[in-house]
């Protein structure tokens, strides 16, 4: 298992390297031990943590308050959880 995520019960710890000001939207592989994860959204006025739980909740299947920044407020390195996520990318395996 990647080190970037880990399973919690039926909730997934992501660690996370985020880019903002990305031309699209995407989750792009692993990056220093961590998920990096490009965002269009600027890194002004918390738009781009916004925008980030906002995309990951879309790309794991779950609504927007199901998906918790835990930790990197204001630093390009974040852990999130996502309460129960109902898909998974390709990079993430679902829990035994």
């Amino acid at each position: 298992m990647p080190a970037y995520y880990q399973w919690n019960g039926d909730d997934l710890l992501l660690d996370l390297y985020v880019q903002p000001n990305a031309k699209k939207d995407e989750l792009t592989g692993e990056y220093n031990d961590r998920l990096k994860v490009r965002i269009t959204a600027p890194p002004v006025d918390n738009r781009a943590n916004k925008h980030l739980l906002k995309y990951l909740a879309q790309a794991f299947g779950v609504s927007a308050s199901r998906v918790e920044l835990l930790k990197g407020e204001n630093q390009r390195i974040k852990r999130v959880k996502i309460i129960s996520p109902t898909k998974l990318p390709g990079l993430i395996k679902a829990a035994n």
